[in-house]
């Protein structure tokens, strides 16, 4: 594809939002008149490729002007993750911590929880394994009543949980530890779907975190309401970021 070409797409459709898949095939259309939808569909794989685009959700796309999130892993995350790999290498989980969401959240909160999911026949395996490895306070699946008397209270709490089937994961290499943990649309599911682990992070405060996140990072939102309808929040997220985030995301949510 000349480079003019991706120059023009990109002046054309950087205010933009979002842009559909329709209005790209015509904007192709107007130097290729005879484009057929095979070739089309090439000329989006090559856009994807080069980081051009970006899809938001199944036929919309966006200019790749924003950042893929990429958190920051402390000395401790990695040395679980270490641990977690060497006993359970085959084994699908993540972990990440709660201090990441200090960058979208409009107060700092204090306290830090690590949250490990694993494949949920491995849970109780887990929680033993670690307890035996690590001197912290580790929670297996706590109810209401333990986040608010213990996980609340503790100075270093480690919370391990069920991982839901095809959660949406990435992975990164860091001091030669390979590190699986959540995407940004799994922890906004996340955020939303658990208010008592994640107390703090509730009300006015979540709809800081979920305008921030968008605005600053490109979303997959096919991802996120998939992951969303897996547990069950499909209809109430979406009604929580229309109510609250619509001029951002009119041209994303809908039926």
């Amino acid at each position: 594809m000349p480079r003019y070409i991706e120059n023009k797409l990109i002046e054309e459709f950087k205010e933009r939002d979002v842009f559909s898949r329709e209005e790209l095939f015509n904007f192709f259309r107007n130097f290729e008149p005879e484009l057929k939808e095979g070739t089309f569909g090439w000329r989006i794989y090559n856009l994807k490729n080069k980081g051009i685009i970006k899809s938001v959700k199944r036929g919309l796309y966006t200019i790749s002007y924003k950042s893929k999130y990429r958190p920051h892993f402390t000395d401790l995350l990695i040395r679980l993750s270490k641990t977690i790999n060497e006993r359970y290498s085959e084994l699908t989980y993540c972990i990440w911590s709660t201090n990441w969401i200090n960058e979208f959240s409009q107060h700092q909160a204090s306290k830090e929880i690590l949250i490990i999911e694993i494949e949920k026949d491995f849970v109780e395996s887990l929680y033993y394994y670690l307890k035996d490895q690590f001197k912290y306070d580790i929670y297996l699946n706590p109810d209401e009543n333990t986040i608010s008397f213990y996980v609340t209270e503790s100075l270093y709490p480690v919370v391990i949980k069920n991982l839901i089937t095809r959660s949406p994961l990435d992975n990164s290499t860091e001091k030669h530890v390979k590190i699986y943990f959540p995407t940004l649309e799994k922890i906004l599911v996340d955020l939303f779907a658990d208010p008592k682990l994640f107390y703090f992070y509730q009300g006015t405060e979540l709809i800081h975190i979920y305008e921030n996140a968008i605005t600053k990072y490109t979303l997959n939102f096919t991802k996120l309401f998939s992951y969303a309808k897996r547990r069950g929040k499909q209809n109430d997220i979406k009604l929580f970021m229309l109510d609250n985030l619509g001029p951002l995301l009119k041209d994303i949510i809908n039926d």
